[in-house]
């Protein structure tokens, strides 16, 4: 049951040698979710091993650039490769106007359905769900209209402990009942409680993304709890008048946020190509939450399976 961010692109507005600008990989139990997809995202993901095959569902955060000029190359590729399945995009509204000219002037090779939801919240708001997991996406504070976004596993059903089943001799209708989370009471009024009988085999993973931001008071409390949480952090302190300027976040900012809200791991990225070295940043953000880590290419941040 994988529960993984693959982080690619870690640069901010300006790519480096070093560093493309903003993509990365959900991967929520074999589901993957492309998180923003800048110039040079389809060569990240054959880079690290990712098939855009895989690919079901494209969130882009904003419509800045440096979040989505590797959309619509990805797409052509996408219909040279021969894709089937449909692809399912969701963006800030205005995205319609670059779906519709991709599809106006390169759409002729595309024989899978684009399905696109707009994103519109001011506070989280359900926009994915499945058999075991849910994404929301909630508002971030920048320039333009700006959305993170958050992945929960759905809460396990319960289990029955074994060593009972046979002992009281459980029928099929009462374990049942026991595994929806309902006491069960028998014909000569004995009760089958559900804390006695069975038990949450593992507590549900989530992460969070959160790029590009200004710090704001909400934010904690949105993502809280979260075992791991990708913060940009563009600038350090050195820099905090810019950062303030431009509705980014420094790594400090980033690692208050992380510390407010409980995170098991902050991964920090969305590098300034100000910074050839962006340890500073890393040592700035773990002065607050010493278990901050960098975003680099191809590194996989996994969330084991939490049994109770």
């Amino acid at each position: 049951m994988e529960f993984s961010l693959t982080t690619l692109g870690t640069a901010s507005a300006v790519p480096t040698n070093q560093r493309f600008s903003s993509a990365h990989v959900l991967n929520v139990r074999g589901r993957l979710f492309l998180v923003d997809c800048a110039e040079g995202a389809q060569i990240l993901l054959a880079r690290n091993g990712i098939s855009h095959a895989k690919i079901e569902n494209i969130l882009i955060s904003h419509l800045h650039g440096d979040h989505l000029f590797g959309v619509m190359p990805l797409l052509s590729t996408m219909a040279l490769k021969g894709r089937t399945a449909p692809l399912y995009i969701y963006a800030p509204e205005a995205f319609c106007h670059t779906l519709k000219f991709f599809k106006d002037y390169h759409g002729d090779g595309v024989k899978f359905d684009i399905i696109f939801t707009p994103l519109k919240a001011t506070e989280p708001q359900l926009i994915f769900s499945s058999r075991h997991s849910k994404v929301y996406a909630f508002p971030l504070n920048h320039k333009v209209e700006t959305y993170g976004f958050l992945f929960k596993e759905d809460e396990p059903e319960l289990n029955v402990r074994k060593e009972f089943i046979e002992k009281d001799g459980l029928t099929l209708k009462e374990i049942a009942s026991l595994k929806a989370g309902a006491d069960v009471v028998r014909e000569d009024g004995s009760v089958l409680s559900v804390e006695k009988y069975t038990y949450k085999p593992f507590t549900p993973r989530s992460a969070a993304y959160c790029s590009d931001t200004a710090p704001f008071p909400q934010l904690a409390e949105w993502v809280r709890g979260v075992d791991v949480l990708y913060h940009e952090a563009t600038f350090g302190n050195d820099m905090r008048d810019l950062s303030s300027q431009f509705f980014h976040s420094t790594a400090a900012d980033a690692a208050t946020v992380a510390a407010e809200a409980g995170a098991g791991k902050l991964v920090i990225g969305h590098f300034s190509s100000r910074y050839p070295d962006v340890n500073v940043l890393l040592d700035e953000a773990r002065q607050i939450f010493p278990e901050t880590y960098l975003a680099e290419e191809g590194m996989i941040f996994d969330v084991p399976v939490k049994k109770l």
